[in-house]
């Protein structure tokens, strides 16, 4: 601080007095001093990088009235055909042109959002009819444009890691399962149906029980003879009468005391419990002839021998390929290794021909099985398999990233879900199509499968010689039995002769 003393002289030693009046006349000019300097960082200009972000943000912080009505705005939907989630037609013969919705469940909840929300929309279809995969972070199908901003959100597609990337997922309903479509199993040989009420098991300890009671009944006998010193039968009679008994046409009792016909009292139980198991399982077989294990699972497919399998061209180019190339289970790696590509209708001929099965869409599948190859009892040559597996766990609509409009369209569809209003859709649309299908006055000739040959094994048939073919086998076994035990007898006697 610097202090400006005017008018002032230097002091002397011996003049106080002097000092004093000088000090008196002291004057501080405090304006002279100046403020104590204050040091302010310099003024930086935000970078303008930032702003998209920010206003991204912004968006999706909706007020309460934000995207309510969308004042009749164009909305640009991009889609791919699968019924019975979306199905449309094509104003003209071009790939990737405007097409017009059909009923189908996109369908009906697309137009209902329109009205909720007051917009247009237009659908174009994808050239490729592809969902979209990923090639160095760059996806072509529906993904693609949906990444580069050209859709503003597509129809039914599923979710995966590097497609969240760059879209927004909106979950619609529940996945459609892949399943096995097989040709439907053939029946058992018949000739073997009379051993077929009863398993291996219980046959092999019916024969054995018969044995062993055949020898409990000789040892009791032996017993009582060495008690009473007399002998009435043989180990034979005993045994045949064990079979005599299971067969219901025992021959004479050969007790001959109190432990004895105890024993045989307790067999004719057993074997009257035995043989009215038989009968009633013997007449359920022939009346319903069995066939071989349905093949099921993915697992089924690789055990069978000299087994092919397919999937349609368009499932390769989305999320069941994803599913299958990068799966690290070795059945599905075996699967995805041999699998062969082919539409349905060509892929359901295959079938038809035996050896060859089908990985499809359950609920896409099962509309062209019920509309082109069932008639009107319900009989298909086709079994679609009841385990079906799900490559995800939902579908939905997908957004181009950062859509503001997302919250509103994702509360809407809770909505909708909740309400049980999705799932009727879903079943009421499919019965429509299928009932419209049969309905067609001139249907494909390609398609039409004749069942004839099917209705034979499936209609109701009275029992012949085919289906007791079992019966007269057996009978001409104990011939050769029979001319066995004649052939050893004799051999028996003459040697019995010639000793002699």
């Amino acid at each position: 601080m610097r202090v400006n003393i005017r008018g002032a002289k230097p002091a002397s030693n011996d003049s106080p007095l002097i000092a004093l009046q000088n000090i008196s006349a002291l004057r501080l000019n405090l304006g002279d001093i100046p403020a104590p300097s204050i040091v302010r960082p310099p003024k930086v200009k935000p970078p303008t990088d930032f702003l998209p972000a920010l206003m991204s943000r912004r968006n999706q912080r909706l007020k309460p009235n934000e995207f309510r009505n969308f004042q009749s705005h164009k909305v640009k939907i991009v889609s791919v055909s699968y019924f019975p989630f979306v199905d449309y037609g094509k104003d003209m013969n071009q790939s990737g042109t405007i097409v017009t919705l059909k009923d189908s469940l996109d369908g009906r909840l697309i137009n209902t959002f329109a009205k909720k929300f007051n917009f247009t929309y237009v659908v174009h279809e994808e050239p490729f009819k592809a969902f979209g995969l990923a090639s160095n972070g760059k996806f072509d199908g529906m993904m693609g444009q949906l990444q580069r901003e050209i859709s503003d959100f597509c129809t039914i597609a599923g979710p995966s890691s590097d497609r969240l990337k760059v879209m927004d997922f909106l979950r619609g309903y529940p996945s459609d399962p892949l399943t096995v479509i097989s040709l439907k199993p053939s029946f058992l040989p018949r000739h073997l149906a009379f051993i077929r009420p009863f398993s291996v098991e219980v046959w092999l300890t019916t024969g054995v029980g018969v044995i062993i009671w055949g020898v409990t009944l000789w040892v009791l006998h032996l017993l009582g003879c060495f008690l009473r010193r007399r002998r009435s039968f043989q180990f034979i009679t005993a045994l045949f009468y064990g079979w005599g008994a299971l067969l219901e046409q025992p021959p004479a009792d050969p007790s001959t005391s109190i432990s004895e016909q105890t024993l045989v009292g307790w067999w004719l139980v057993f074997c009257l419990i035995i043989s009215t198991a038989f009968r009633s399982s013997l007449i359920s077989h022939l009346t319903v002839q069995g066939t071989l294990s349905p093949i099921e699972t993915l697992e089924d497919l690789t055990k069978a021998n000299n087994w092919r399998w397919g999937t349609e061209p368009w499932l390769m180019n989305g999320v069941p390929r994803h599913y299958f190339s990068k799966h690290t289970d070795p059945v599905v790696k075996k699967i995805y290794a041999h699998m062969e590509v082919v539409d349905a209708p060509a892929g359901l001929k295959e079938v038809q021909k035996g050896g060859f099965s089908l990985i499809d869409f359950e609920k896409y599948i099962s509309i062209i099985i019920e509309s082109r190859y069932t008639d009107a009892q319900g009989r298909t040559p086709f079994y679609v398999s009841k385990q079906g597996f799900r490559h995800v766990i939902a579908f939905g609509w997908c957004f181009r990233k950062g859509a503001p409009y997302f919250s509103r369209f994702s509360d809407m569809m809770i909505r909708l879900d909740a309400a049980g209003i999705i799932s009727y859709w879903t079943k009421d649309v499919v019965a429509q199509r299928v009932r419209a299908n049969r309905l067609k006055e001139n249907p494909d000739p390609d398609t039409r499968y004749d069942l004839d040959t099917y209705k034979q094994g499936l209609s109701e048939v009275v029992l012949g010689l085919d289906h007791l073919q079992g019966a007269f086998y057996l009978l001409l076994l104990g011939f050769v039995f029979a001319f066995l035990a004649l052939m050893t007898e004799k051999w028996m006697e003459e040697r019995t002769t010639n000793e002699i």
